[in-house]
């Protein structure tokens, strides 16, 4: 055989990354001469010192070179380009975050305090949890007494407010009220007798009482009706709410009648968030009144709020209306299957969505069937999908690929504590074959996945350009399968999370293990040419 001709046909390979130190210099060079040159950016934000722009250039090549090089190394054996671009891409990023923090007004200094942003932002929640009494009080709010500061976000949380504390802050807060936009005064009186800490929340309630808030955090704080109540001055001067958080509050059904009740407006709420209570049913449809009321909301979370059918109903209908809904969690309550075929209805106009959480919520194949089928015709731009722990079989893995293979944009799919089973694991992994190259996690983990599904599923999401973690742990692949799939990952061991839950004997005898294992390639030569949405 001709040699000459055989090395016609070697492939020739440049690597482009990582660049040299020349051409970092040379990009530095040009990121300072675009922070001191006329521009469009520069004309509308202000231009930087040589000084300024060289160290700001420094840097802003720095950290995006750091970014590409992560990157890179998850990706070694290409030939970097698009580590070149991730580069490229993070430098321009960068650039225009720096001159955005430029005083319009040319000779003015970056930092100049004089020339401080307006949106000024007060916190006091960095290190340990503390009692705060007067004295601490008076020492650590001084800042918020200073004439013509500009705080108008400010975060307490993680102080406990005593009554002498609190009696320091109100008038304090009193004063700022007109220039306040949020407020966070999360987990803000821990540890603290109720008399007191119902006393404490009445003086910042009526010191804060009038003012034109954004954003209101009133979340771990065991609040109770009683607690509500005593923010009802606040509550029931807040118009223009987008953002409001009771976060494990412990809102129970009075509660949640309360907050209804003491909200006078819900027009303007985007963002609302009910984790962790104790709303039951009875309190599931005061939230639902709430939720109705607010037809731009884009973020729901109800999780773990001890919610059954008839409170899942009533959300349900209460969310058709939330048509520009993109995040929304009801993981782990009781809705079963009739609240989910309500919910169902809802999603299908909800076509904006970017993150679902359904996972525990007694779905069964039936739910999760009608539920994803709405989905599949909404929300093309669906990034997350968590449907874990709702006992859906591999009969739902038909409509659960459909519906994963319109979704190219999905970055995170969590179905684990489910029983899909090799054939509903090999369904979903040949939807997931074709595209979503922006897939970075998927959680299958406790599915009673045996060797061909774990084989299947590896060697779809190994090429995957972003990706980083596969979870199959909890099932009952064979030790020889194990060592297959570590094989598939070898040359990227940490995107396999670990597998020491997994049980080789899957609770079979050895016979029925044998039968099994001789099994597992017949099933994976059946699914082969089983295209995606196929039904039986």
């Amino acid at each position: 055989m001709d040699s000459t001709a055989n090395s016609q046909h070697k492939p020739f390979s440049i690597k482009l990354w990582p660049p040299s130190e020349s051409t970092r210099q040379v990009l530095v060079h040009r990121l300072t001469n675009n922070l001191t040159s006329n521009s469009i950016f520069t004309q509308k934000y202000g231009a930087l010192n040589k000084e300024e722009a060289q160290e700001n250039a420094e840097k802003i090549e720095d950290i995006a070179f750091n970014t590409a090089n992560e990157h890179y190394d998850r990706e070694p054996d290409g030939d970097g380009g698009a580590a070149v671009q991730l580069y490229a891409k993070e430098c321009s990023k960068l650039l225009l975050e720096v001159l955005k923090r430029v005083p319009a007004a040319k000779g003015k200094e970056l930092a100049s305090q004089n020339n401080a942003s307006t949106e000024t932002f007060f916190d006091i929640s960095k290190g340990p949890r503390t009692f705060l009494e007067a004295e601490e009080a008076e020492n650590l709010l001084k800042p918020l007494k200073d004439p013509g500061n500009s705080y108008i976000k400010i975060c307490f949380s993680n102080r406990s407010f005593g009554l002498g504390a609190a009696r320091v802050a109100g008038p304090i807060l009193a004063s700022l009220k007109n220039q306040l936009k949020e407020v966070d005064l999360s987990d803000f009186i821990a540890g603290r007798p109720e008399a007191e800490a119902l006393e404490v929340m009445n003086i910042f309630s009526t010191a804060l009482e009038g003012s034109v808030l954004k954003s209101l955090n009133l979340s771990n704080n065991a609040l109770g009706e009683k607690g509500v109540t005593a923010f009802g001055a606040l509550l029931k001067s807040q118009g223009c709410l987008e953002e409001l958080y009771l976060i494990n509050d412990g809102i129970s059904e009075e509660a949640a009648r309360a907050v209804r009740e003491l909200i006078p407006s819900a027009e303007k709420l985007k963002v609302l968030h009910f984790h962790n209570n104790m709303t039951g049913d009875e309190g599931a449809l005061a939230v639902s009144d709430v939720v109705k009321r607010s037809s731009l909301l884009e973020d729901f979370r109800c999780s773990s709020t001890r919610i059954g059918s008839e409170g899942g109903i009533a959300l349900a209908e209460a969310l058709e209306s939330c048509t520009h809904l993109k995040k929304l969690d009801l993981r782990d309550n009781m809705f079963g299957v009739e609240a989910g075929v309500a919910l169902s209805k809802a999603l299908s106009k909800h076509l904006d969505l970017v993150e679902v959480y359904l996972s525990y919520l007694n779905l069964e194949d039936e739910g999760v069937v009608v539920l994803l089928n709405a989905l599949k015709e909404s929300a093309p731009s669906l990034q997350v999908l968590e449907m874990a722990g709702n006992d859906m079989t591999a009969d739902a893995a038909p409509t659960i690929a459909a519906c994963i293979a319109a979704k190219q944009h999905l970055t995170k799919l969590n179905l684990a504590e489910n029983e899909l089973k090799d054939e509903g694991t090999i369904q979903i992994s040949k939807a997931l074959e074709e595209g979503h190259t922006l897939l970075k996690e998927v959680d299958m983990s406790n599915n009673f996945i045996r060797r061909a599904g774990a084989r299947h599923l590896a060697q779809v999401v190994v090429k995957k350009p972003g990706f980083a973690l596969l979870n199959i742990n909890g099932n009952i692949i064979s030790d020889d399968g194990v060592d297959e799939v570590k094989e598939i990952f070898n040359k990227s061991p940490d995107m396999l999370a670990p597998l020491d839950e997994n049980d080789p004997e899957g609770g079979d005898d050895d016979e029925e293990v044998g039968e099994a294992e001789a099994a597992e390639d017949e099933l994976e030569s059946k699914m082969k040419n089983l295209e995606v949405g196929q039904e039986e």
